[in-house]
């Protein structure tokens, strides 16, 4: 294979523009011996004949005229590499992939994405769902450069290998069935509903936020029915099975429309049921979403615009929406 010299060809290119290797040597800041040698060299790589002599001057042979097609392709694609990692490098070019759990990805993700389409065009993410534990591994290994989980199930802001962001602390509501007796009650706190069968997943993060909520308002919930799929503890609250708390981030995700019950509560219907969402101001439950990155690759471009979308599709969620402050 020849030896295609960049800065050879574009010697050859400068002295196809200008016509003499005086002229070639004054705008490479060259001598013209060294411009006649660096074009001898490239010749002999090449295997052809670049230049020919024509009077005074010389000129550009057949091949040569070749060659210079083939290399402005060449420093065409060079340009398009520099504008490439130019952006890359100010973060606005290439990939950041975020691993995070279910309901931070229509409530956090998605909206981060979609400015980030706008802002940034040449910036792309790739979103992986990924629960608590596995987003860490996928962190620690490589695989995403950013992992969206709960502060109960993050690694330690100590933890030398990671870097935590804080970006929420999400309300959590509690479902009850449209026509509960409680659901319209002034002033409903957990305590209120100890003695009710509870819906929440038989283990992993959502079971211990329930639990821990529960115990916090005194009393330890009866597990009635084990489901980890909002859809399925959505439907067994609306066909009258217990009771369950929600995230106010999962609402994001499109659980039901919103309807006005008997005393102002808010009622979704969904499947020909109803639930009614009460906000329990005086327990105010929450659990605490948090970003992490390997140590050290946080203040990397991409990701550091990642986590600024981040940042503000947190800060635009609305945790005081009115459809849910109904007592």
């Amino acid at each position: 294979m020849a030896d295609w010299d960049l800065k050879k060809l574009r010697i050859l290119r400068t002295l196809h523009e200008l016509g003499t290797v005086t002229a070639t040597a004054e705008a490479l800041h060259m001598t013209p011996s060294a411009v006649s040698q660096q074009l001898t060299g490239l010749a002999k790589a090449l295997g052809v004949t670049l230049l020919e002599a024509h009077g005074r001057r010389v000129r550009l042979t057949g091949a040569a005229q070749l060659v210079l097609r083939h290399a402005e392709d060449v420093f065409a694609q060079l340009e398009r590499a520099d504008a490439d990692l130019l952006g890359y490098l100010q973060g606005e070019a290439g990939q950041v992939r975020v691993g995070a759990f279910s309901t931070a990805i229509p409530a956090l993700v998605v909206p981060a994405v979609q400015e980030l389409r706008r802002s940034h065009p040449g910036l792309s993410v790739a979103v992986r769902e990924a629960e608590a534990e596995a987003a860490y591994e996928l962190l620690a290994e490589g695989s995403v450069d950013l992992a969206l989980s709960l502060a109960a199930h993050a690694p330690t802001p100590r933890d030398p290998k990671f870097s935590r962001v804080s970006l929420l602390a999400d309300p959590l509501d509690v479902a009850l069935p449209a026509g509960h007796p409680l659901a319209a009650e002034p002033g409903l706190r957990l305590a209120d509903l100890a003695d009710e069968p509870w819906i929440f997943g038989s283990s992993g993060p959502w079971s211990q936020i329930t639990t821990t909520a529960c115990e916090n308002a005194g009393f330890v919930p009866e597990q009635a029915h084990a489901a980890a799929d909002w859809s399925a503890i959505w439907a067994m609250v609306a066909a009258g099975m217990g009771v369950a708390l929600v995230p106010r981030m999962a609402m994001a995700g499109g659980l039901g429309a919103v309807g006005r019950g008997a005393g102002g509560r808010a009622v979704h219907e969904r499947g020909g049921g109803g639930v009614a969402l009460r906000v329990l101001h005086a327990d105010q439950p929450r659990r605490h979403v948090v970003a992490a990155a390997r140590r050290g690759s946080e203040g990397a471009p991409g990701p550091a615009r990642v986590l600024a979308a981040l940042r503000q599709a947190a800060a635009d969620q609305t945790p005081e929406d009115p459809t849910f402050q109904l007592s």
